[in-house]
């Protein structure tokens, strides 16, 4: 499984890796400060300890993705090196995708005729050619390295047990939500970075099913309920027309 390993203690701030996602994915130039249907990755600051800390924001790619679970029709889907694909082909515009990621990536061409949902592709035909990712390469710093997963986890523990005053005690990613193929590593706590910090061990995809398994019993439920008031409002007509003839009469009983 491949992945990304992203340290922004040795982040420079170049904004290479931005121009490299541009170049890989054909996207136009633009200033907007954050993710949208033309820039997949972006570069931020944050306040550190010692001055401006640089970070990345880019699709996670989960090892069981949210997204994946909520679409009807599977427009969405992990592939076994890594990478989270969507197929425009098939999807259905319903950004089910949107609300359920929990790191709020993916985007929508609100502005397009055809719309799309739109975030980072993991450079899913490079790895295919035996490459690695665009932003990787393109990194002078080695902030964002890529390669397997294990291994990448191994490098970063070890970069954690030899400077731990460093940084923030965790690999972001490791297992949160069930794991992601980008991992962080960082001098600050991640919910600064705009990463939620509260995110379950196991994945969200399984609540997901648990929550649409639950679906034909409430159905079931509501059918069986509505039928019960159905009856009882009814037999309640037929009593009352039974007993009094019809409609009460005025003046009560002779």
């Amino acid at each position: 499984m491949r992945a990304l390993l992203f340290d922004n203690t040795k982040c420079i701030g170049c904004g290479l890796c931005m121009q490299a996602c541009r170049t890989q994915n054909g996207l136009p130039e633009t200033d907007a400060p954050d993710l949208n249907d033309k820039q997949f990755t972006v570069l931020k600051t944050t306040a550190g300890k010692h001055g401006e800390v640089n970070y990345r924001r880019l699709c996670m790619h989960c090892q069981e993705p949210t997204c994946a679970s909520v679409c009807p029709v599977g427009a969405l889907h992990k592939t076994a090196t890594g990478p989270v694909l969507y197929n425009a082909e098939i999807c259905l515009g319903c950004r089910y995708c949107i609300q359920a990621c929990p790191f709020s990536v993916p985007r929508y061409e609100w502005n397009s005729l055809v719309p799309r949902v739109r975030k980072c592709t993991f450079c899913a035909d490079r790895l295919a050619a035996g490459g690695i990712n665009a932003c990787a390469e393109a990194c002078p710093a080695g902030a964002t390295v890529a390669g397997e997963r294990e291994a990448l986890l191994r490098e970063a523990r070890a970069r954690l047990a030899a400077e731990p005053d460093k940084y923030v005690p965790k690999i972001y990613g490791e297992h949160d939500a069930g794991g992601t193929s980008v991992l962080m590593l960082s001098s600050v706590p991640f919910s600064q970075l705009g990463l939620p910090d509260n995110l379950p061990a196991e994945p969200l995809s399984a609540l997901t099913f648990r929550v649409l398994s639950k679906i034909p019993t409430f159905v079931c439920a509501g059918s069986f309920t509505m039928a019960g008031l159905w009856w009882l409002t009814n037999r309640k007509a037929e009593v009352a027309r039974a007993e009094g003839g019809g409609a009460p009469r005025k003046g009560g009983r002779s």
